[in-house]
């Protein structure tokens, strides 16, 4: 009799699944970054104002697009160091380089209307750092006149040379211009990051790359490289066996990254690499 009591149970709803990509929406102050949660909501979800630094707080917001669930996470603008005069200023970096490392893809809006600052490159080297799938997103588009995408992809290279490999996407997010392209580029760049090459395919291509260019040759040995295995995804992580692992420098680290990029199904997304040496015992049989 109690139980005829309570209303009729509602049919289970698993329409609030899990988001299949989470993007972190970073930039420094009035970049547009609320602006752009608005738009992908459909609604307003986060206080936009002209005045610079108006979110204080990550917001965490799902939105649907091509019947898939998105997660973004929408962090306060980060200012210049000399300008950081509060606790809630100086967290407000510790927020965005949290919520880079939670993402899938991070999604980094530049102010076309200005030049890239510090404060941009700072950013840049720490999505690089995190080897954090980017989008490099030039946001008010549409208020910059005589200057051409080509142009500008090449001062952002030379800005911002760790994501020389990134993707640039110029929208506006206050008119909606060209923003499902950019969540499309997004994802995009998170299949990448999530495939893994057959080991073969990847032992041809580093073969073919150490017979284009050798590392330089130092302690007076030859660098060798033996063997390679992808380990992992998110990003591609691969394990080099070689004969010297300090043979192997950051640089060669690039060159190798910058091969693979070219000729496997990762071309837009960083890499990851751990050279390591070879068991003596085997390297002597094989000299033997």
């Amino acid at each position: 009799k109690i139980i005829s009591l309570f209303p009729p149970q509602e049919p289970y709803d698993n329409t609030d699944s899990e988001p299949i990509m989470k993007m972190a929406i970073v930039g420094k102050r009035n970049a547009g970054k609320s602006t752009l949660i608005n738009t992908l909501a459909r609604k307003q979800r986060v206080i936009v104002s002209e005045v610079p630094g108006t979110t204080r707080d990550s917001i965490d917001v799902k939105f649907e697009m091509d019947n898939k669930q998105f997660l973004a996470i929408d962090t306060a603008g980060v200012r210049k160091k000399s300008q950081v005069k509060d606790s809630i200023e100086f967290y407000s970096m510790a927020r965005a380089e949290r919520s880079i490392r939670r993402a899938d893809v991070a999604l980094f809006l530049i102010d076309a209307t200005l030049e890239i600052s510090d404060v941009d490159k700072k950013l840049g080297a720490y999505i690089d750092l995190e080897r954090k799938p980017c989008v490099i997103v030039i946001n008010k588009w549409d208020l910059v006149k005589g200057i051409e995408t080509e142009e500008y992809h090449e001062y952002i290279n030379k800005s911002l040379p760790g994501l020389s490999f990134a993707p640039i996407s110029f929208i506006s997010a206050k008119n909606n211009d060209h923003v499902a392209e950019m969540i499309h580029l997004a994802m995009d760049l998170y299949e990448q990051a999530n495939t893994r090459v057959s080991t073969s395919e990847l032992n041809k291509v580093v073969e073919d790359a150490l017979k284009l260019q050798r590392p330089g040759q130092r302690k007076s040995k030859t660098p060798r490289i033996y063997y390679s295995t992808q380990i992992s995804v998110a990003p591609p992580t691969f394990v080099i066996f070689v004969n010297d692992p300090t043979l192997f420098d950051n640089n060669y680290e690039r060159y190798l990254g910058n091969q693979l990029r070219s000729k496997l199904a990762f071309p837009e997304i960083p890499l990851k690499f751990y050279f390591r040496q070879r068991s003596q015992t085997k390297q002597k049989t094989e000299h033997s």
